[in-house]
């Protein structure tokens, strides 16, 4: 049976099937049914729903896990997807737990308008990011849990052993290992054998992850330049803010909306005569992990930042509370870097038209190659390579430009971050 003219449907997600609700536009179910998390059922489902022209909406929960493909599906057929959340507990409490409950409940969250959004893009750059940036966090895990289990083997390992490797860095530590030769009594050279099994497998992990990372910056040039040239915010950093937003990010409806998102913006915590905010806690942790690492950078190597921390600890500010100042002011610069992404100017431009505007920067300022190669510890050729465009090195050309920034325009960072 077709539903009727003006309806909302709701889609509960799982691994095998998906249930979806039918509701009126006043909130009444109309129907229920369960299909297969298969090509033939998102095909009987996208039926049952006839004409997305009297389709109001339809709620998915998990776009972007188990309802990825399905929202791929039902976006083709022309209907409009949105996320919505899973249940909140009241509602669960009051209602119950079914998949027909749950599917009834997205329906009604698209009705009301409430905790909704809309989807990511699955089948973009950012969808690509997504993948390679999860498999190098495992790998990453990975090398970690060699490291600590290494060191832990350290901890009991015989004297000899254990001084030769004591106080080392773990990237060093582990190279060693890796090229040890085991020798001696019978535990010592058992406890050699062990880590220096860890320590290759610790390096070839390194080596996988480091392919997916160059993975990821050549994505992230061609697709997303401008959030690679924000100040302090390496490959990893850049991928996750453009996974977090995605590559539609008009979905966003702006600044203020992406803090949020980001959980860097601040909740009003008054009452009565108490005027006050507190940190946000809620949000994409991912997010705001990105923006608290490009916080961290600035705060070690960014001068204006430096000079920001000083005048706002003067006057009585917390380290957290200015770390939250900084988190804002970033994911402000995030979202421009967003919003060039969207309008097309992310592209990546070629290596004599970069050289050429980091000549002028240079120039204009008085600063010659030799002060930018000393400080940056490269040879002085290096820097005229890349401003002829003999040479393409983005991530040397980023630095050269941000030292510039940060020694010539202190003023101005300084009253940007005022306006936090």
């Amino acid at each position: 049976m077709q539903p009727p003219t003006g309806f909302i449907a709701g889609v509960d997600t799982h691994t095998g099937t998906h249930t979806i609700a039918l509701l009126d536009m006043n909130g009444r179910v109309l129907s229920t049914d369960t299909f297969g998390a298969d090509p033939d059922g998102y095909g009987r489902l996208v039926a049952m729903l006839g004409d997305p022209a009297r389709c109001a909406g339809v709620g998915v929960e998990g776009t972007n896990s188990f309802g990825a493909a399905l929202a791929r599906r039902l976006r083709a057929a022309g209907f409009p997807v949105y996320e919505v959340l899973r249940p909140k507990r009241a509602v669960r409490r009051r209602d119950g737990k079914s998949d027909p409950i749950d599917a009834v409940a997205a329906a009604r969250s698209v009705l009301a308008g409430d905790g909704t959004s809309l989807p990511k893009s699955s089948d973009g750059w950012v969808e690509a990011l997504r993948h390679l940036n999860a498999e190098r966090s495992r790998l990453v895990a990975a090398m970690t849990a060699l490291a600590n289990s290494a060191g832990g083997l350290l901890v009991t390992a015989p004297e000899p052993v254990r001084e030769r490797y004591r106080g080392l860095r773990t990237e060093t530590r582990m190279d060693r290992l890796a090229s040890c030769r085991p020798s001696g009594g019978l535990v010592e050279r058992s406890v050699l054998d062990a880590l220096k099994g860890a320590a290759k497998a610790w390096k070839t992990l390194r080596e996988q992850a480091g392919l997916l990372e160059e993975r990821m910056r050549e994505i992230l040039e061609d697709n997303a330049r401008p959030l690679l040239d924000i100040y302090g915010a390496g490959t990893v950093t850049a991928a996750t803010i453009a996974i977090v937003a995605g590559d539609n990010p008009e979905r966003i409806r702006g600044e203020a909306a992406f803090a949020k998102l980001c959980g860097a913006c601040p909740i009003p915590a008054s009452s009565g005569r108490t005027d006050r905010h507190r940190l946000n806690r809620g949000g994409n942790r991912q997010g705001n992990a990105a923006l608290h690492r490009i916080a961290v950078v600035r705060l070690r190597h960014h001068q204006p930042t430096r000079d920001y921390v000083a005048r706002k600890t003067s006057e009585g500010k917390s380290k957290l509370e200015i770390i939250r100042c900084l988190k804002r002011y970033i994911a402000r610069e995030a979202y421009r870097a967003l919003v060039a992404t969207r309008d097309g100017s992310a592209g990546r431009p070629a290596p004599r038209e970069r050289g050429a505007r980091l000549r002028l920067l240079r120039t204009s300022h008085g600063i010659t190659q030799r002060q930018v190669g000393e400080a940056l510890g490269v040879p002085s050729s290096r820097i005229s390579e890349i401003e002829r465009g003999v040479r393409d090195l983005p991530e040397l050309e980023q630095r050269a430009t941000q030292w510039i920034h940060s020694i010539t325009t202190p003023t101005q960072h300084a009253q940007q971050l005022d306006n936090v």
